[in-house]
């Protein structure tokens, strides 16, 4: 098959995403209640960072997420996403500048591409293509890419899955279990529910150490996600499958190429405002990765309205400032 530089950037035509969340009427008060819990440590509208905080808080899926996480228990929900609005003011997902991380993508360490059989982003990650040292500037990349995971998920898709191949990777390029750590907390304290599914593949004995020093610090749930060498055309379609791992897809990463892909990358129907000089001009060009076409960030998306699955609260309106 002919090589290609193109992302794939929606799930095969006939995967149907699941698993999809429906809620009774307890726990749908309990959504309430969480909202409204949230919405009083929300930030002052004045506070430039507010309107991102608003738009993350009113996302369909974020405090159901923390419900779920929480098993249904209001005073441990409440400390979750307490923490999380906590970090997310002081990390600012949302205004990551893509030239700040770019670097962070150049030899193709973390990519974003193509869906599992549930509809399910997929982020490849290979160690040994490690290009930069130990820095803050590796963990904001790889929020970078959380956020345009979540971007990418199709209508009901609440997850995603990270494909870890660690072919050529030494223990030079493997990640420090500091590093780990780290980036353990981000995913299972601050992203909760977000990974569906975790698969490790081509790990050397060398390296099996690197597992057992990282196992105290999975919680269950997390390790019940992952699994060593799978069966990979059980979980990915062939079609959106890295020909590296089988498939058919005979994916070539061209750093340009792939860059412009992910901060350009729009899909039907999202309103989006950018700022023009001290106005905000409203363009329906289609739904984004968060960044316009020409690399700037979007400042305040709204999100869209009737799109929210029924079985979900509706949301209150809100219009940015």
């Amino acid at each position: 098959m002919v090589k290609t530089t193109k992302v794939l950037t929606s799930p095969a035509p006939d995967i149907i995403v699941k698993p999809i969340y429906e809620y009774d009427d307890e726990q749908k008060e309990k959504i309430q209640s969480l909202r409204d819990y949230a919405y009083s440590l929300h930030l002052p509208d004045g506070d430039p960072y507010a309107p991102w905080e608003r738009r993350w808080l009113d996302k369909p899926d974020t405090l159901p997420r923390y419900l779920r996480a929480a098993k249904w228990k209001l005073d441990d929900a409440y400390k979750r996403i307490k923490g999380t609005i906590e970090w997310r003011r002081e990390f600012q997902p949302e205004l990551i500048q893509p030239d700040e991380v770019k670097i962070e993508a150049a030899t193709g360490k973390i990519i974003l591409t193509g869906f599992d059989v549930d509809g399910r982003p997929i982020i490849y990650m290979r160690p040994g293509r490690e290009n930069t040292e130990t820095s803050p500037r590796q963990l904001r990349h790889l929020v970078y890419i959380l956020e345009r995971a979540k971007d990418l998920m199709p209508p009901g898709q609440e997850s995603l899955m990270i494909l870890v191949d660690y072919k050529s990777t030494t223990l030079r390029t493997n990640p420090s279990i500091s590093v780990a750590r780290k980036v353990l907390t981000i995913l299972q304290h601050h992203y909760v529910e977000t990974l569906g599914r975790a698969v490790v593949v081509n790990l050397p004995t060398i390296l099996s150490f690197f597992y057992k020093g990282i196992a105290p610090f999975l919680d269950p749930v997390t390790r019940e996600k992952m699994r060593f060498n799978p069966d990979l055309f059980e979980l990915v379609p062939r079609g959106q499958l890295d020909a590296d791992f089988g498939g058919d897809y005979q994916y070539e990463f061209d750093h340009e190429a792939y860059w412009n892909q992910l901060i350009q990358y729009v899909s039907p129907s999202f309103p989006l405002h950018f700022r023009a000089g001290n106005a905000l001009e409203l363009k329906l060009i289609g739904r984004a990765c968060g960044v316009a076409p020409d690399g700037t960030r979007v400042t305040i998306p709204a999100f869209p309205r009737g799109t929210q699955p029924s079985n979900i609260p509706a949301l209150k309106d809100y219009s940015p400032r």
